[in-house]
């Protein structure tokens, strides 16, 4: 059978075949970004085909030209409209679309799939075998492919360089974690030290990640000073797992900084100082007293918890001091925001994320890819973030607050 809908009109049929439902969607795309495109067109032109010279009309057509475009359905054909856009003087240019841009063969999507499997460790050949429903015979080159790279690592330098001033950051998650990747011959793991911030509004914004050496204070030292000298401003509080070069880090730069350390990472310490059978009960009396109903109230469940546990483990009331106050913290925050700020989880999210998107593979095959596959999947919106619990409480501040904060 054949369809017969289009008789007439001099537009290819289609047999109706295992590969029908592609063909129609591919014939329906390439007539959606055509419309698109020809929306776009008339509203720079100000009239439609046809119309009339009038006042608000900035140009003229002159044909179309056809034009393949690789999307997530796989090779088309549309025809690209072209047009002359009248400028100042009496000079005239070419129109350009902002839709379908100049040379452009490909959507992001498919772009970004290109990609994704490429930092991830393959090589052209791999990629066209990998996505060949995708590209569906559309060329791609080595050249093709180190543009975007290019371009990826362009647009990260750029992500990683923004100024901060106008974010408006009042906390701080900072955490890091760990990939395998290969550096010559050798498998090594090597630290990603995350930064995420939380807006005056609850927003949650990833602000820096970077390759450490290691998770000492110079290494967070140089994340600390990067943010300060992007503009971040002097935030109210920071949520740290407790690692002592990210603690120093930010002692040194912001010594009045209010610091919470993470309740979950500090509840797996405990667990390791104390015998395997009481280690249920200790998880029990740990979250009543982490989880109680207010200040007084946690408190008492702190004293009573450091009572029991020095004598039947004091590595674990050892241990618990370590913490020290950082470990409530929360408490002098408004109780609605206490769920978000005793944990790093928020930032726990995001790189569960990552190691999700990483896990099959046994290393990545460069510094570089590590970044840039991190950052691609941040900048595609596969990592979602969420506002924080409470931020309405937030208090208000003017700009001339802050300043007098950061002096």
């Amino acid at each position: 059978m054949r369809d017969s809908r289009k008789a007439g009109t001099g537009e290819a049929e289609f047999v109706f075949d295992a590969d029908t439902i592609e063909q129609a969607m591919r014939r329906r795309v390439r007539e959606m970004i055509e419309m698109i495109v020809g929306e776009e067109l008339e509203a720079a032109l100000g009239a439609g085909r046809s119309a009339r010279v009038g006042q608000e009309r900035l140009g003229y057509r002159h044909g179309t030209r056809p034009r393949q475009l690789s999307t997530s359905l796989g090779k088309t054909t549309i025809e690209m409209p072209r047009a002359r856009m009248e400028r100042a003087g009496g000079k005239t240019e070419e129109w350009r679309s902002a839709t379908v841009e100049r040379y452009q063969r490909r959507t992001r999507r498919v772009d970004e799939a290109i990609l994704g499997v490429y930092v991830a460790g393959t090589n052209t050949r791999r990629i066209k075998g990998a996505l060949s429903p995708l590209l569906r015979g559309a060329p791609l080159s080595k050249d093709a492919v180190s543009r975007l790279v290019a371009r990826l690592k362009s647009e990260f330098e750029s992500w990683r360089g923004r100024d901060l001033e106008k974010e408006d950051i009042r906390y701080l998650y900072m955490d890091g974690w760990f990939p395998r990747l290969r550096l010559g011959k050798q498998r090594v793991v090597v630290p990603v030290l995350v930064t995420l911030g939380v807006r005056g509004d609850g927003e949650r914004v990833l602000l820096d990640m970077r390759l450490g050496g290691a998770e000492t204070t110079e290494s967070w030292g140089d994340v600390v000073a990067d943010l300060v000298k992007r503009n971040v401003g002097v935030p109210d509080l920071a949520m740290i797992d407790g690692n002592g070069g990210l603690h120093a880090a930010l002692r040194k730069q912001w010594p009045k900084l209010k610091i919470q350390r993470c309740t979950a990472h500090k509840l797996r310490n405990l667990e390791a100082k104390a015998p395997k059978k009481m280690r249920d009960e200790l998880v029990e009396d740990y979250r009543r007293m982490v989880y109680a109903a207010d200040a007084a109230a946690v408190a008492k469940e702190r004293a009573g918890f450091a009572r029991k546990w020095k004598l039947r483990c004091p590595a674990v009331v050892k241990s618990l001091e370590e913490a020290s106050d950082e470990l409530f913290t929360f408490l002098s925050f408004p109780a609605s925001q206490w769920r978000a700020l005793r944990t790093t989880n928020a930032l726990e999210r995001i790189n569960g994320e990552f190691r999700r998107r990483t896990k099959t593979q046994a290393s990545l095959p460069s510094e570089d890819s590590v970044l840039l596959l991190l950052f691609g999947l941040l900048r595609s919106g596969n990592v979602k973030l969420r506002k924080m619990d409470g931020w309405q409480e937030m208090p208000k501040k003017t700009k001339v607050e802050m300043q007098k904060k950061a002096a």
